[in-house]
């Protein structure tokens, strides 16, 4: 045999010896349900119903506090200091004395076969929706600890199989526990809800769009809950990048005021793309809880027709005059940085609100910041002549213009030619889809 040949030969004994010690090692949750229960002498004396686990701590992995253990008629709990061994097969007491007193689920315990098992989760790292077909114990130090989440099909079908195969782990795909939010607020004393175990952590490695994905894919009890977790500004973001359906059904799920909430702090041209989608009622209904301020913005956007200009535009505008400095209006503009998907230039009026330039982040990124925006515009190399069209404009106009011009953007303005708002190139791409809503161009940029 080559040396190349007996390396990898190693190599797969290594791997297939590292998997059997894995396979020894971990116990499954699916498995544990119905093994006996002995005392120290070796005499049954019950059954494992469930396993209680510590979920929302600041331990990676669970500790196990227990075990729900049914002995004749009745449920007791077996406390966690009481059990001398957890196997495959059965379930050992340190002493044989155990306390009957029926089990009351105590502030930040999950039973985790009613609770996890079979339930929805979210794996952060992967970004996905998973459904734990099994759970696998281990023992770590002292205690016997949660540490992965099994979504293999060959689990489920193992689990469905005669009992014999039913307590002997195949961790063929495993998630770290480490990776995953589950289900469950601490100290609940209900069936479990989203629980991010440190948000801050969690939720900055994941994009708006990939949190619109798991609010898709996730069940209504489940999605609500994610949001609940979020801040009203992140919930909005991730809300703006669902497909119109699945948003249309989430706003109906969630109560009124968490509705009306959501759609307030989304952008204002998506959050009339989806009041759009609602009936006249609960458009109105919704409207009817926000700020006088976010309501009268909506309403006046909704009195445009959806295929004009006023009925896609954003009314979030960065403006300047020609007194203000390059400095100034890069200040200005960071303060507007949630609303930086629907800036790419900013707007200068004159004294009296009329729209006289508008001029691209290039132009503010070069040049010093004490220039002031009137030597911008006056600059031989700078085109600051604006491209408008009017609120009424129809839609095939306002794409017209964007090609005739090469501009990314258009302002929209009124009559007086002050600037109601600004359409952008994606903004027309959205409109032409075949079907109203969001394309996801934004989710592929970001």
């Amino acid at each position: 045999m080559s040396r190349t040949n007996a390396a990898a030969a190693r190599s797969r004994l290594e791997r297939v010896t590292m998997r059997r010690e894995v396979q020894r090692a971990i116990v499954s949750v699916a498995g544990l349900v119905g093994t006996p229960v002995v005392n120290p002498s070796g005499q049954r004396v019950g059954s494992i119903v469930d396993v209680v686990a510590r979920l929302h701590s600041v331990d990676r992995y669970p500790p196990i506090t227990g075990m729900l253990v049914r002995i004749g008629a009745r449920r007791s709990f077996l406390a966690a200091d009481n059990l001398a061994t957890v196997e495959h097969r059965r379930v050992t007491l340190r002493r044989a004395s155990m306390d009957l007193t029926d089990f009351l689920r105590r502030p930040g315990e999950v039973l985790l076969v009613e609770d996890l098992l079979d339930h929805q989760l979210i794996d952060v790292d992967g970004r996905q929706v998973i459904r734990a077909a099994d759970l696998y114990l281990a023992p770590i130090g002292p205690a016997v600890r949660l540490v992965g989440v099994d979504v293999s099909l060959a689990t489920l079908l193992r689990r469905l199989g005669p009992r014999v195969w039913r307590g002997r782990p195949t961790p063929d795909r495993v998630i770290d526990w480490d990776a995953v939010s589950p289900f469950g607020e601490a100290g609940a004393l209900t069936p479990p809800s989203v629980r991010l175990r440190d948000p801050d952590r969690q939720l900055h490695r994941m994009r708006a769009a990939d949190l619109a994905d798991l609010l898709e894919d996730l069940d209504r009890r489940e999605r609500q809950a994610l949001l609940g977790q979020l801040d009203p500004e992140t919930a909005a973001d991730a809300l703006e990048e669902m497909e119109p359906d699945e948003l249309e059904a989430l706003l109906r799920e969630v109560e009124p005021e968490q509705a009306a909430q959501l759609l307030g702090s989304m952008e204002p041209d998506e959050a009339v793309d989806a009041l759009r989608d609602l009936r006249a009622g609960e458009r109105e209904d919704l409207l009817g809880r926000m700020s006088a301020d976010v309501r009268s913005n909506l309403q006046r956007l909704l009195r445009y027709p959806e295929r004009r200009a006023g009925g896609f535009m954003t009314t979030v505008l960065a403006l300047a005059t020609p007194a203000d400095t390059v400095g100034t209006v890069r200040d200005r503009l960071t303060a507007l940085g949630e609303h930086r998907a629907e800036i790419d230039a900013v707007a200068v009026l004159d004294d009296g609100g009329a729209l006289i330039a508008d001029l691209s982040l290039w132009d503010l990124l070069t040049h010093p910041a004490a220039t002031t925006i009137a030597t911008l515009i006056r600059d031989e190399h700078h085109d600051p002549a604006p491209v408008t069209v009017e609120p009424m404009a129809p839609l095939w106009e306002v794409a017209q213009r964007l090609v005739r011009t090469r501009r990314p953007s258009v302002l929209v303005v009124d009559d007086a030619g002050a600037p109601v708002g600004r359409i952008l190139a994606d903004d027309v791409l959205d409109a032409l889809g075949t079907t109203r809503g969001r394309i996801r161009r934004r989710r592929m940029l970001r």
